[in-house]
C-alpha cells in the first residue's frame, strides 16, 4: 500500500465492506418503514385511522416500537434450553440479512475514485451463481424457527417449528421449478444476466413466463410465512407459534427476519419477472450516466415497493388456509404445474 488512498480503495472497493454495511443498514431502515406501512395499509383496508399518536400522522411509531423492544425486560423462561433458545433468533436473522447481497438494484457504472478507474456494481456481490446462492441461503432461515420451537420446550412452539419446516420443503420445490424456467430462458444463473435479458417490455419474464410468475409468487408468500400461509404462528391454534416464549429484542429479531424476507422476495420477483432495474426505452433518451443510474435505481425501488404492497394487501384480505389445504396446494397443484412449466419452457427453448 503506497498511500492512504490505496488503503481506502482496497478497504472500500475491493473488499466490498462499505456496500455490505450500507445494504444491511438500509434493510434495517426499510424494515422500520414497512412496520408503519403495514399498519397504515391494514387501517386503510379495515376503514380505520391506524397509528396516529406518535409524531405527526404516526410516522414516528417505528421508533417508539424500537424503544419499547430495547427497554422491555429480556425474559428467559426456566424450562427452555437456554443455548438453543438464545441462538434461534440469530440463526433466523442472519440468512434474512445476507440473502439480499446478490440482488442488483442498478446497472454498473465506471467512475474515477482515489486515482483509480472503478467499476461500481450496485450490489454487494456479483456472483455467477446468484440464484443458487439466494435459494440456498434463504432456506437456512427455517432452521432458526425449528431451533426456536424446539429450544422453547413448549408444545405450541414446537408444532409451529415443525409446520414451518414442512411448509418450506413443500414450497421450495415449486419455487425452484419456476426459477429453472427463468434460467432456461436467460441461459444464466447470474442475476445481472437475467435482468439484461429483459431489456424490452415484452421481454419481461412476467409475459414470457406467466405460469412461472404465479407459481413463484405464491411460493414466495408461503416461504415468508405470511397470510394466508402463516400456519407456523396461527394465533387461534398455537398461541404465537415458534415465538410464543420470546420477548424483547429476541422477538424483534424474528420480526426483522420476516420483513427482511419480504423485501428479498419482492426484490426477486422484480428482478426475475419485472425486468429488475430495466426501464424500456431509457437508452434512447441519451441521458447523462448519473441520471440514467438514478432512474434505474428508482425503477427497481418502485417495482419492489409495488410487490411489497401486494404482500401486505393479501395479508389483510385473505383468511388463513387449513393445513391440509396448504399441503394439497403445494404438492397436488403447484408442483405438477411447475413441472409442466419446465417442460413447456424446454420445448420453446429447443424448437423456437
Amino acid at each position: 500500500m503506497d498511500s492512504i488512498g490505496d488503503l481506502l480503495f482496497y478497504l472500500v472497493i475491493e473488499t466490498g465492506f462499505l456496500k455490505a454495511a450500507l445494504v444491511v443498514n438500509l434493510l434495517l431502515v426499510v424494515v422500520m418503514i414497512l412496520t408503519l406501512m403495514e399498519r397504515k395499509i391494514s387501517a386503510w383496508i379495515q376503514e380505520r385511522h391506524g397509528p396516529n399518536r406518535v409524531g405527526p400522522w404516526g410516522i414516528l411509531q417505528p421508533i417508539a416500537d424500537g424503544v419499547k423492544f430495547f427497554t422491555k425486560e429480556d425474559i428467559v423462561p426456566s424450562h427452555v434450553d437456554k443455548f438453543l433458545y438464545i441462538i434461534a433468533p440469530l440463526v433466523s436473522l442472519f440468512p434474512a440479512l445476507v440473502t439480499f447481497a446478490v440482488v442488483p438494484f442498478g446497472d454498473q457504472m465506471t467512475v474515477n475514485m482515489f486515482d483509480h478507474l472503478v467499476t461500481i456494481q450496485f450490489q454487494v456481490a456479483d456472483i455467477n451463481v446468484g440464484i443458487l446462492y439466494i435459494v440456498g441461503i434463504a432456506s437456512l432461515g427455517v432452521y432458526g424457527l425449528i431451533v426456536g420451537g424446539f429450544g422453547s420446550n413448549n408444545k405450541y412452539s414446537m408444532l409451529g417449528g415443525l409446520r414451518s419446516s414442512a411448509q418450506m420443503i413443500s414450497y421450495e420445490l415449486p419455487m425452484g421449478l419456476a426459477i429453472i424456467s427463468v434460467v432456461m430462458l436467460s441461459g444464466s444463473l447470474r442475476l445481472n444476466d437475467i435482468v439484461t435479458d429483459q431489456s424490452s417490455l415484452l421481454a419481461w419474464n412476467i409475459f414470457r413466463q406467466p405460469l412461472g410468475f404465479i407459481i413463484f409468487f405464491v411460493a414466495a408468500f408461503a416461504e415468508t410465512n405470511r397470510l394466508p400461509f402463516d400456519l407456523p404462528e396461527a394465533e387461534q391454534e398455537l398461541v404465537g407459534g415458534y415465538h410464543t416464549e420470546y420477548s424483547s429484542m429476541k422477538f424483534s429479531a424474528f420480526m426483522i427476519s420476516e420483513y427482511s424476507h419480504i423485501i428479498t422476495a419482492s426484490s426477486l420477483v422484480a428482478t426475475l419477472y419485472l425486468g429488475g432495474w430495466q426501464i424500456p426505452g431509457l437508452a434512447a433518451l441519451n441521458l447523462p450516466i448519473v441520471a440514467e443510474q438514478l432512474l434505474q435505481i428508482l425503477a427497481f425501488i418502485v417495482k419492489t415497493s409495488f410487490i411489497i404492497f401486494i404482500f401486505m394487501w393479501v395479508r389483510w384480505t385473505l383468511p388463513r388456509f387449513r393445513y391440509d389445504q396448504l399441503m394439497n396446494l403445494g404438492w397436488k397443484s403447484m408442483v405438477p404445474l411447475g413441472l409442466l412449466n419446465v417442460v413447456l419452457t424446454a420445448a420453446v427453448v429447443a424448437f423456437f
